[in-house]
């Protein structure tokens, strides 16, 4: 999320590519609330599929998809056309490495990792496709880099996301739970 904020920062920077920064804010912002919504419906009430071990969208996977391609994509913002291509495909793999970690690790299920690279996908290749023909910014690749390590030094290395907690707790609150529908309750029913 921290990198989500600079994209809408080092667009804003200019008046040139300000407008960027909107509709960055905006699509970036549907596809969340999809991932969201998604997983509110399952620790709130359930709704998920068991032969799918569908419990909701991957928000790592989709949070990656979205944002490295279109942070990378600005990184290269100085070069022409084809790096910066280059560069978003590369921030494409790089959040398929992270969906793939996420079955490593067994946090989600084939189907919520797809969904999620699904939705990032449309996340960033509808902003990319927007921003094609309109102003880049002409930001330095160091200072890009450099802002993208910075959430690093803040959060420390294997700390899990405050997120799920709170989804959870807005799930319980809203649905006047005890506690949230696990993915055990999804395929005992």
């Amino acid at each position: 999320m921290p990198c989500a904020a600079l994209i809408a920062v080092w667009l804003g920077v200019s008046p040139r590519t300000r407008n960027g920064a909107i509709r960055w804010v905006v699509i970036f912002g549907l596809g969340s609330s999809i991932v969201f919504a998604s997983k509110l419906a399952f620790l709130g009430w359930g709704i998920g599929n068991a032969r799918l071990d569908f419990t909701g969208v991957s928000g790592h996977t989709m949070l990656a998809t979205s944002i490295w391609p279109v942070a990378l994509w600005l990184m290269a913002s100085r070069w022409g056309h084809a790096p910066r291509v280059a560069f978003a495909i590369a921030g494409w793999l790089l959040a398929f490495v992270i969906g793939v970690s996420r079955l490593v690790l067994e946090a989600h299920s084939i189907s919520e990792v797809l969904a999620g690279y699904l939705m990032g996908g449309i996340v960033s290749i509808t902003f990319l496709a927007i921003q094609h023909n309109r102003p880049h910014p002409k930001l330095r690749w160091p200072w890009v880099a450099v802002s993208l390590a910075l959430p690093l030094v803040f959060v420390p290395i294997g700390a899990p996301a405050p997120t799920q907690d709170l989804i959870e707790r807005i799930a319980v609150r809203v649905a006047h739970l005890e506690r949230p529908f696990t993915r055990d309750d999804l395929h005992r029913h």
